[in-house]
């Protein structure tokens, strides 16, 4: 009997031992092996995030944070996260998420009443994941249409973020001339199907930071891109 009740507390100390090394792993991620420029972007699933701990992190360089979607949504975090990233010494970018169906200047305008000038470090970022159903063509026409509107109204060419696979499929060769930021959640780097460069890169949704209680998304740039590249113009 006192055979198997050591057996068992040596068992469980083992499982937790393991357990706690796969953790470690998990904890360790790029920005922790390597000298590139990295950041994170946020939205409201990142709850209340703890700004004066995310801006004492020297390795953590930028922030995007989501503004609107479509014509109408503003993300409720916005206001106070801006302001604080701000104050605890981030530079700091706006995004827009894209809905291709929706009036492109009411998005326009959406965006506008939330990513102010004044406020910005970063070129708008455009957030680029559905067609809405539209065939290549149309989606093409209504996001080419819609960011051509942005560039008016900032006076300089907006980032544009997407995945690999839907870039491939939908936008090779179609917007040679924006700064894109790429997301492939893999220890691989993203290879574009037209062998495009690209400017950043997201490599995890499941990042963790001190000062945020969930994951968060984090990126970094891509061998001699720098911040100087996308920091907004104030003309």
């Amino acid at each position: 009997m006192k055979h198997r009740i050591y057996l068992f507390v040596l068992i469980f100390i083992l499982c937790v031992q393991h357990s706690a090394a796969q953790d470690y792993e998990s904890y360790i991620q790029c920005e922790d092996t390597c000298r590139h420029v990295h950041g994170i972007d946020l939205s409201h699933y990142q709850g209340d995030v703890f700004w004066e701990i995310v801006g004492a992190n020297s390795k953590m360089a930028y922030v995007y944070l989501k503004a609107t979607e479509g014509s109408t949504h503003i993300d409720e975090t916005y206001e106070r996260n801006i302001e604080l990233a701000h104050r605890y010494g981030l530079k700091v970018g706006s995004y827009h998420f894209f809905r291709p169906k929706t009036e492109l200047s009411k998005q326009l305008e959406n965006f506008m009443s939330q990513c102010r000038q004044g406020d910005q470090d970063l070129i708008p970022m455009i957030d680029i994941e559905s067609t809405g159903g539209l065939k290549t063509d149309e989606f093409c026409d209504s996001l080419f249409k819609f960011l051509d509107l942005v560039e008016q109204a900032y006076r300089q060419k907006p980032l544009l973020y997407t995945y690999t696979n839907f870039y491939n499929k939908h936008l090779q060769g179609k917007i040679d001339e924006y700064q894109l930021m790429i997301a492939q959640y893999s220890d691989e780097k993203p290879v574009l199907a037209d062998d495009r460069d690209y400017t950043m890169w997201q490599y995890t949704a499941k990042g963790r930071i001190n000062g945020i209680n969930t994951y968060v998304d984090k990126s970094r740039f891509m061998g001699r891109h720098s911040m100087r590249e996308i920091r907004f113009k104030h003309f």
